[in-house]
């Protein structure tokens, strides 16, 4: 026994300090195997999901499969593919083992993922090509979609760009990403290069070389307490003056910048290629930097067909976007079918109270905590509203707005990444960066990603089945539909 303790003390040790993925992944593997979490693994039954609807489902896609019969597998996935069919996202299943989960759902995502590759390959005299697509695009619209969320924090926000380099390596980026303040700068930088040029610009020696004087003091008499001008030049050198429109039609990535309004009487906005096409990104970026005090809020720009930089929204400036909306999910949702979130969470004011390890929180004790919390909440805006009613001062009444928004947003998603506690971290805050601290919050990054790749990995691998045979049917339906259209102009020319 002492011998068995020993040896998962050493794995949990090397886990704990690894210095890479693989190593890290090894290191749970083992320990899985030693501690006995694999046998857990091997069996079916457990209260914690519906294992009898996920056996029987998997069973019934096998037969339909091992059939070859096309139009059954488009039944059975039409009649109740979701992400949580049976509770499989239940996460109180990733706290038995340090890696995976139920092999029956590993299985059941392995046979879903068949199943399209089936469908998507199936001979046209089977099912027709618009047949086809149809299922395809309804299937996808139904199952939703992830999506990446990094919010604010200042200095800190460098972390994120080791989660974004963790999950680049193996191709989990989602396809919709957001960013406020501090994250902006990274999902903008994911927006504006392709996958292969991500690899040269996350890493500190880049991000120093354009970041590294960002902190200027101008002092207390300045309309802010900081210089944006090395701010500025930096968000032009890395995105010059590329629309948000021209940036999805070069990686393909829906890219959202969201900024909060500097008056009343104003919402958050969502900046992207869907809202806002012709806005230049680099100026969304900056005022989504624009916190309040330390830089000065800012106009937007767009650029019209003939190239023109223009204002954009005249007469409105707009600051700080994790004041209103540093993790916008819901309006995400309604623009995209987002059902799902990755957060990279780095901001100060919700860091020290997000709990780092998932647990069942439907015990007593994580029941009393939340509905605490709930309240404590709801009663705050209550007070905030009771005193912006009692106030005539505009510039309290502003105040008061800004620190309600703050309250009364949601700082978590289904997967939450965040960097680690201490003053380590926080010194990272306002202070200019250095090569050496930049390289450790990319580090810190990578590491605390390690964990959540697996279930990241799991969670949206049909979805991505999904939405790459959806995007390969609409590309050859171009073509076929630009072949008809070609050779109606050359009969038409022959005529």
């Amino acid at each position: 026994m002492p011998l068995f303790s020993s040896r998962l003390n050493q794995l949990e040790d090397v886990i704990e300090h690894a210095q890479t993925y693989a190593e890290y992944r090894e290191a749970c593997e083992a320990h899985d195997e030693l501690s006995g979490a694999d046998e857990w693994k091997a069996k079916d039954h457990s209260r914690d999901y519906d294992y009898r609807l996920i056996r029987k489902r998997v069973q019934r896609i096998k037969l339909a499969r091992g059939r070859g019969d096309i139009l059954a597998l488009m039944s059975i996935l039409h009649e109740g593919l979701h992400g949580n069919l049976g509770n499989i996202a239940n996460p109180v299943l990733r706290n038995q083992s340090k890696i995976g989960t139920k092999q029956l759902i590993i299985d059941f995502i392995e046979q879903v993922v068949a199943a399209l590759d089936d469908i998507y390959n199936a001979p046209e005299h089977d099912v027709d090509f618009y047949e086809k697509l149809s299922f395809f695009e309804e299937t996808a619209h139904a199952f939703g979609r992830s999506c990446l969320m990094l919010s604010g924090g200042a200095g800190l926000g460098f972390f994120h760009c080791g989660v974004v380099k963790s999950l680049n390596e193996r191709s989990l980026l989602p396809g919709v990403i957001s960013g406020a303040s501090a994250g902006s700068i990274i999902a903008a930088m994911l927006g504006t290069r392709t996958q292969d040029e991500l690899c040269d610009v996350l890493n500190a020696e880049f991000i120093f070389e354009k970041f590294q004087d960002w902190r200027l003091f101008k002092g207390i008499t300045s309309n802010s307490l900081f210089d944006s001008t090395k701010l500025e030049n930096a968000l032009i050198e890395l995105f010059d003056v590329m629309t948000f429109e021209e940036a999805f039609k070069r990686t393909g990535l829906h890219v959202t910048v969201t900024v909060s309004p500097a008056d009343l009487h104003q919402y958050s906005r969502l900046l992207n290629a869907k809202t806002s096409p012709n806005a230049i990104i680099a100026q969304a970026v900056r005022a989504s930097c624009a916190v309040p005090i330390v830089f000065s809020p800012v106009q937007l720009r767009a650029k019209t067909a003939t190239g023109d930089i223009i204002p954009y929204i005249p007469n409105r400036r707009f600051a700080d976007g994790s004041l209103m909306a540093d993790l916008p999910f819901e309006r995400l949702a309604r623009l995209y079918g987002v059902n799902h979130s990755i957060v990279s969470q780095t901001n100060p004011l919700a860091v020290p109270f997000l709990s780092r390890n998932p647990k069942d929180t439907d015990t007593l004790a994580g029941i009393t905590v939340r509905h605490a919390a709930n309240l404590a909440k709801v009663n705050s805006i209550f007070a905030f509203d009771l005193l912006s009613s009692a106030i005539n001062n505009r510039g309290a009444k502003l105040a008061i707005h800004k620190v309600r928004s703050i309250i009364d947003q949601q700082y978590v998603g289904d997967v939450n990444i965040l960097p680690e506690r201490g003053m380590r971290s926080l010194a990272h805050l306002w202070s200019n960066p250095t090569v050496d601290s930049i390289a450790e919050l990319i580090k810190s990054g990578e590491r605390a990603t390690w964990p959540e790749l697996d279930y990241i990995e799991r969670s949206t691998l049909i979805s991505q089945t999904l939405r790459r045979s959806l995007k390969n049917l609409k590309q050859r339906e171009q073509r076929v539909l630009a072949n008809h259209q070609g050779l109606h102009l050359v009969g038409a020319k022959s005529a």
